[in-house]
């Protein structure tokens, strides 16, 4: 077995079954990116930056995804759907498969930890087929140094085999040639037939949303986060396309990180990662200037068509929407170096509502923060997906339901009681329409959704008068610095109350669907946080 790059004892890869293989050990990014454009894997772009295509898969496969069912996860998971169980035999014999794939190529090693709280931190090492893949690795990982890596052990190991595609899918247990994988007893993360570099971080980040909540106490996040310059934390959930990467970019404020935290017992906000990965499409510098002054050499660009002249061409979605670039966290300006930070003040659930019937801005009671939180709205608007040609409610449990191991009201209680200890405010944030659906009224402006968080964290809404929202329960502060009053309750926005009332039912009825599969193990405090109206009864006096 020949190894090059940085070699540490301990090294022999043939205990996880691979042989003959010759290993690049935690090679540098340069290094990654000069043996992935000369074996053709990849281009630089004008500036420098490695632009590479993921290939068949250009997003996750959730239904490939599958959790090992044995003694240590059949009581604990949320099966179903999203957890989807394979047997430990077959687990085995997709590992030995992978390992048999891998034995004799060369093929690549990297020494990296997550969870930047040292009192959480958890070694992986991960094998990769592809230069790039390990690259990716390398940016989204926290990187341990030289002195670290000397007798480094890892936690968990990742094997990545993109170029394996399982022959019989069924004689394994799982639906197609490709899959991922978590084995909790083994500690083991397999990826196979996919070469989306989202599978191993997803992968990573679901292993730690079944084992930091159960084991220690910690509750996991899908959320941006950043600290102020007083050292008050404020933390941002939100589905793709809601404004968390955006919104959680503020010159004033230092930046912890950008989609995946933990939450401690002690108050302790924390960054699983160290780095980000962005979507880039329409990225301008003007609309996101951190992101697209980022992408430089050391970055990752996923699935962009690069123009004539080698720029990235960020308006082309001819290979995929979801164009992705990945760099390490230090490629951003203002952040907060440790990458963890205390005392939690404020949590925005960000929402896009395409129904344009949410108010701007509105203040949750605990249960109504629960029951936001194991919602986890947003709608698609027409031209996110084939087929959608008007607003469709989109509800992704806890803002990342499909990386939740646990049953979503086990994070909901988390999230409840951590925000009463600890004096969290929580505020409901609409980054979507006013006036009307999409196609009639017209998206709430960046600026006033950045004034009401402004407002927010330097505590001018605490002490003005709120209304309350009569379908939602929601409270909606009567005025806000730097925002035109009249926006701040969506029914005076309408030309037609009546026609706000219709479609506000209409929302208020789908939340009410969607809870029923959780309300069975949901206290009565978080049933009660939901829109108060569910038929059209007591509506006359509000005309």
């Amino acid at each position: 077995m020949k190894t090059t790059g940085t070699v540490q004892n301990d090294k022999n890869l043939e205990r996880y079954g691979l042989k003959d293989v010759t290993v690049n050990w935690n090679l540098s990014p340069e290094e990654l990116q000069k043996i992935t454009v000369e074996k053709g894997m990849g281009k630089e772009t004008a500036n420098g930056t490695l632009a590479i295509n993921t290939g068949k898969f250009t997003g996750r496969s959730p239904q490939d995804r599958f959790l090992v069912k044995d003694d240590y996860t059949a009581d604990k998971v949320w099966w179903g759907k999203t957890n989807k169980a394979v047997s430990p035999e077959n687990f085995d014999k997709l590992k030995n498969e992978i390992t048999k794939y891998l034995s004799g190529k060369e093929i690549y090693a990297r020494d990296g930890y997550v969870c930047a709280d040292p009192e959480f931190r958890t070694n992986i090492r991960t094998v990769t087929e592809l230069p790039w893949s390990n690259l990716f690795v390398y940016n989204m990982f926290l990187r341990p140094s030289e002195k670290e890596l000397e007798n480094f052990k890892e936690d968990w190991l990742i094997l990545c085999a993109p170029g394996y595609e399982c022959p019989d899918p069924k004689a394994f247990g799982i639906r197609q040639g490709n899959f991922s994988i978590l084995n909790f007893t083994q500690k083991i993360a397999l990826v196979g037939g996919s070469a989306y570099t989202g599978e191993m971080k997803k992968g990573i980040f679901s292993a730690l949303n079944l084992i930091l909540p159960t084991e220690h106490n910690v509750l996991p996040m899908h959320c941006s986060a950043n600290v102020g310059k007083k050292g008050d934390t404020a933390i941002f959930f939100g589905l793709s396309g809601t404004g968390k990467t955006t919104l959680s970019a503020d010159p004033d404020r230092k930046l912890i990180g950008d989609d995946e935290h933990g939450w401690t017992k002690d108050n302790t906000i924390f960054n699983f990662e160290g780095g980000c990965y962005a979507k880039v499409i329409d990225l301008t510098e003007e609309k996101e200037p951190d992101i697209f002054r980022a992408v430089k050499p050391g970055a990752l660009l996923e699935n962009i068509v690069l123009k004539d002249n080698g720029e990235p061409d960020y308006k082309d979605s001819s290979i995929t929407q979801n164009t992705r670039v990945s760099y390490p966290i230090y490629h951003i300006d203002n952040i907060q170096e440790t990458l963890y930070a205390d005392n939690p003040k404020n949590i925005f659930f960000l929402t896009c509502d395409a129904f344009g019937v949410l108010p701007p801005v509105s203040k949750l009671t605990p249960g109504q923060a629960a029951y936001h939180f194991i919602s986890g709205y947003t709608a698609k608007v027409a031209g996110t997906e084939a087929g959608i040609t008007e607003p469709v409610p989109s509800f992704s449990a806890c803002f990342g339901e499909p990386f939740m191991p646990l049953h979503p009201t086990v994070y909901g209680e988390m999230l409840s009681k951590k925000m009463t200890e600890a004096g969290v405010k929580v505020w409901l944030i609409n980054t979507g329409w006013s006036a009307g659906p999409y196609g009639v009224g017209s998206r709430i402006k960046l600026k006033y959704t950045r004034a009401m968080i402004t407002a927010i964290l330097n505590g001018e809404l605490d002490n003005v008068d709120y209304d309350q929202n009569f379908i939602f329960g929601l409270h909606m502060p009567k005025y806000c610095p730097g925002v035109p009053s009249e926006i701040l309750d969506p029914m005076n926005t309408w030309l037609q109350k009546g026609a706000y009332v219709g479609k506000a039912i209409q929302l208020a009825h789908s939340f009410h669907l969607n809870f029923e599969k959780f309300a069975s193990q949901a206290s009565e405090q978080i049933i009660e946080g939901g829109p108060l109206i569910d038929q059209h009864h007591h509506l006359n006096e509000h005309f």
